[in-house]
């Protein structure tokens, strides 16, 4: 008798949800090459997750944002409100360049969405900053100081009633909702349902309909992306996304300056908060793992870089849920991606206490041979081609690069090239150059 889910060891989960990526159920492969070239890819990236001996060869995986968009000949804007230019252009970049994964086109979100809500926490392209140009987070208390308990007490709660109002102007009404707990019993329904009669919370209810009907017009086509792609031979880059606590407090309820103060004069409640969240945060990696059956999980990490914090601070306030937040979705058969924009050099020895082979980290601007020589004794490490060398580099230079990265860090498996943070404007003869070379160098003999 097959076990259940909840009997399976972590490794068993990871193994199970590998098993589901390499086979996708559903997917008609292109031709017998294309599945060869599918299964080739997927294996090559868990052999490396696994720190086993690659079979062939150092897999390449580009981190992009607009690049596939402007490689095309379509403008971030475009990307954002064209799907069929979105996935078109992903498309011509995988065929053209031949990376290891499809691309994450799904990062140039719905910008009607945005337009539709009125969204207050980023400005994106052609609504706040130039339509060739990426999207930038506007930085607000989202979250007052005197609100930690609110959201320690109910995060859900706080979340609908406190947070959408305010980063989505249509939303506002919203702050009067009833909490759901009060529709426990059937004499307490109809006292609580009154709310939704007035009519700007059912104004608030149809900004939420139209969006959701534009939202899923945009997830219908990047599916049918991620679909044909597969089919062809691409696997997909990473299943879903979460953040560490202490991020998704800085980052969009309290902002830089305002967690940085609250370390000082709350610290507690600041624990107490990224607590409440934490299994919320690994809820949110599992549950798109365990749709699409793609272990990897992406965690972009922001303010545990070096100089953020002191590495005092770092070990009580960022780590300890961090942790937890890797655990739990290690305990679920996920693999961790963080994605450690700036430099991790203080941090490597600290991050090294995770379970072997059950993680993959991307750095931006850490010391990788330093990287080597502690979390990549225990975890797969990738990443630190600069985008600043793929913006003005020559392809010379970045093959130079890549060489020396592949030398430092790959010589016993546990390494994937990739750049340092999601690409926009890069040259695609560097691209292509980053890409051709570690095929070409990154063999194993």
């Amino acid at each position: 008798m097959a076990k259940q889910w909840h009997e399976l060891t972590p490794q068993e989960k990871q193994e199970d949800l590998f098993d589901r990526w390499l086979s996708p159920e559903g997917i008609k492969f292109a031709s017998p090459q294309a599945e060869k070239a599918y299964k080739e890819r997927v294996t090559r990236i868990k052999d490396a997750i696994q720190l086993k001996k690659l079979p062939d060869r150092v897999p390449v995986i580009p981190m992009l944002s607009f690049f596939p968009a402007l490689y095309a000949g379509f403008t971030p804007q475009e990307a954002m409100y064209d799907y069929d230019k979105l996935a078109e252009s992903g498309k011509k970049y995988a065929l053209d360049f031949e990376p290891d994964v499809s691309p994450s086109i799904g990062t140039a979100t719905p910008g009607r969405v945005f337009d539709i809500l009125d969204y207050k926490l980023y400005a994106w392209p052609g609504h706040g900053v130039s339509p060739n140009h990426s999207y930038q987070c506007l930085e607000k208390e989202y979250m007052m100081a005197d609100e930690y308990d609110d959201l320690i007490k109910d995060p859900s709660y706080f979340f609908t009633n406190t947070y959408l109002p305010r980063i989505f102007g249509k939303l506002a009404a919203l702050e009067n909702l009833p909490n759901p707990i009060n529709f426990v019993e059937m004499p307490f329904v109809g006292p609580n349902l009154t709310t939704f009669g007035d009519p700007d919370v059912q104004a608030a209810c149809k900004a939420l309909l139209k969006a959701g009907g534009e939202a899923k017009k945009w997830a219908g086509v990047v599916s049918a992306f991620d679909n044909d792609m597969a089919s062809l031979g691409f696997p997909g880059e990473a299943s879903g996304f979460s953040k560490v606590p202490f991020d998704v407090i800085g980052d969009t309820l309290r902002g830089t300056r305002g967690i940085m103060v609250d370390i000082y004069r709350q610290p507690e409640k600041v624990i107490e908060a990224m607590e409440a969240i934490t299994p919320l945060m690994i809820d949110m990696g599992t549950s798109a793992a365990q749709t699409t059956g793609n272990p990897l999980v992406m965690i972009p990490l922001h303010k545990g870089a070096d100089g953020f914090l002191s590495d005092a601070q770092f070990k009580k306030l960022y780590w300890p849920c961090f942790k937890k937040l890797l655990m739990g979705l290690i305990n679920e058969g996920c693999i961790p991606l963080p994605f450690v924009e700036g430099s991790y050099n203080t941090r490597l020895e600290i991050i090294r206490d995770i379970p072997k082979g059950t993680t993959f980290w991307t750095f931006d601007a850490t010391d990788m041979a330093k990287a080597k020589k502690t979390i990549g004794q225990v975890a797969c490490i990738g990443g630190n081609v600069p985008n600043d060398l793929l913006s003005v580099g020559t392809p010379s230079q970045v093959k130079d690069y890549v060489k020396k990265l592949i030398d430092s860090c790959a010589k016993d498996g546990g390494y994937i090239v990739a750049n340092g943070v999601a690409a926009d404007e890069a040259k695609p003869e560097n691209i292509k150059a980053m890409i051709d070379f570690t095929k070409e160098y990154g063999i194993y003999k």
